[in-house]
């Protein structure tokens, strides 16, 4: 049975494409490829079917990270397809609550900082639209500490994975 995991932020054009890119790649260096669903939304749709911003895009290449994915809004059976949501803050997190078509659904929605385990100041992953270059690498070194925990994590719920 494969994992299914979604993250979530707000426009889908820079943390939730870019925590997806890097879960990806980090699934495929592990060799577990073909055992995951991986995707990722936006609470707000404005941005749907646009490339991941720019600068993100960047930073995540001088990181060996590709992102190719464009930009879609959260939809309803998104909350049955996936295992794990996951929003990269407190807005979002409450956004994907009402959102969510029943209570099961909400228990398969967590908070990035729960994977948080090497930046224990960072409540959640800040958007770094507003911000210079190291708005984008802060995001990208939070990414890949919860990434790490969140395959760890997925690799305790499933023995096929082990």
């Amino acid at each position: 049975m494969k994992q299914r995991v979604l993250f979530v932020c707000l426009g889908n054009i820079c943390r939730s494409p870019a925590a997806e890119a890097m879960f990806r790649m980090l699934v495929a260096s592990k060799g577990y490829a073909d055992r995951f669903v991986i995707d990722s939304a936006g609470t707000y749709g404005g941005h749907s079917g646009e490339r991941s911003d720019v600068r993100m895009r960047r930073a995540a290449a001088a990181r060996g990270i590709e992102m190719t994915h464009l930009a879609r809004q959260v939809r309803q059976e998104d909350f049955e397809r996936f295992d794990y949501i996951i929003a990269m803050d407190d807005n979002n997190y409450e956004s994907l609550f009402r959102l969510a078509p029943n209570r099961e659904a909400g228990r398969r929605i967590y908070r990035f900082r729960e994977f948080l385990r090497n930046h224990p100041d960072w409540s959640y992953v800040p958007d770094p639209y507003y911000e210079g270059h190291e708005g984008f690498e802060l995001v990208l070194d939070l990414l890949e500490d919860g990434c790490q925990a969140l395959l760890e994590e997925c690799l305790k719920g499933d023995d096929s994975l082990r």
